[in-house]
């Protein structure tokens, strides 16, 4: 089966690229929607220019899409970009928004092609727990109470899920930020051909809305293993 991969760059695109693989399923394209607006109902905004290195490092055609971020149409947006590609499916990232999901899945089906969203409903923390074990996760984005400036850039591991654990209890932040909580880039995976590595950074923090993104400025391809 041929698919296209609705791709941010963040640890649940990746892992639907991951998946996609796993099926046996011929990628033909990762697909990132650019949108203008910062309040985007559908689209990863943080850093989105970064998936021309990921798709680099990957080796897949990078088919970008633009879009104003004006609810609804920028579903239209996305399917303008999707059939101009032949291929059979579609696979998203979606872990627990209907908002979302729907409208990927009702876009499919106008174009006559499959859906998938292989993390649907899964377990926050199982899934987090292995995305953190095949990936090289970084936040670059937060929006909670509970999850301060000293989040930004930090690398998602074991010790990070627990505190992240911790804040679900006390303030509902969910695990795996699918209410916006927080926004995440991967820096490497089994199938890049090579990591990325961040060369200048700004963090970007507003007190008055609690929240902030790690706006990555330069960065670079290093081959695995050099040091």
């Amino acid at each position: 089966m041929r698919v296209a991969v609705l791709y941010s760059g963040g640890k649940d695109s990746n892992y639907a690229f991951y998946w996609a693989l796993k099926q046996g399923f011929e990628v033909k394209y990762l697909v990132s929607m650019v949108s203008e607006s910062d309040e985007s109902y559908m689209y990863h905004v943080p850093n989105i220019h970064l998936t021309e290195l990921q798709a680099r490092a990957i080796g897949i055609p990078l088919v970008k899409g633009f879009t104003s971020g004006e609810k609804e149409k920028e579903v239209k947006d996305l399917k303008a970009v999707l059939e101009g590609l032949k291929i059979d499916g579609v696979v998203a990232g979606a872990l627990a928004s209907e908002y979302q999901k729907r409208r990927v899945d009702r876009v499919a089906e106008e174009l006559g092609i499959e859906s998938f969203a292989p993390a649907w409903h899964r377990d926050p923390v199982d899934y987090m727990r292995e995305l953190i074990e095949i990936f090289d996760i970084v936040m670059v984005g937060v929006s909670a109470y509970g999850l301060d400036k000293g989040w930004l850039g930090r690398k998602i591991d074991g010790k990070a899920l627990e505190e992240l654990v911790r804040l679900h209890e006390r303030y509902k932040v969910h695990v795996a930020g699918e209410g916006g909580e927080f926004e995440t880039f991967v820096r490497d995976a089994p199938f890049f051909k090579a990591k990325i590595v961040f060369d200048e950074v700004e963090k970007k923090w507003s007190e008055c809305n609690y929240s902030g993104v790690l706006e990555v400025k330069r960065a670079h391809l290093e081959k695995k293993g050099s040091t």
